[in-house]
C-alpha cells in the first residue's frame, strides 16, 4: 500500500483514493490520473470537491509542481468528479 498526502486537506491516504496531477518531464504537459510510466512533479488531491477548492483557492497545486496551472484544470477535475 502506497500512501501519499491530499495538498487541500493534508490527510495521508492510499494513493489509489487520491486523484494525481503530473507535470510530465518530457514536455511540460499537465496530465490527470497519468499512468505509472508518466514520471515528473507530482501532487495529489482527494476526491473530494472541498479539498478541490481549497487546493486552486489558495494555489497550491501551482506552487508545488513549480509549474502554471490553467483554471481550465479545476473545472475539469470537478466534472470528472461529478461524472464518476
Amino acid at each position: 500500500m502506497t500512501e501519499r498526502r491530499c495538498i487541500g486537506c493534508w490527510q495521508v491516504k492510499d494513493r489509489k483514493d487520491l486523484i494525481k496531477i503530473t507535470v510530465d518531464n518530457t514536455d511540460g504537459s499537465l496530465k490527470i490520473n497519468p499512468n505509472s510510466l508518466t514520471f515528473g512533479r507530482s501532487v495529489y488531491l482527494c476526491y473530494n470537491e472541498a479539498c478541490i477548492e481549497k487546493a486552486f483557492k489558495k494555489d497550491k497545486i501551482s506552487k508545488h509542481l513549480k509549474a502554471f496551472v490553467p483554471n481550465e484544470l479545476k473545472g475539469q477535475i470537478l466534472n470528472g468528479l461529478r461524472n464518476s
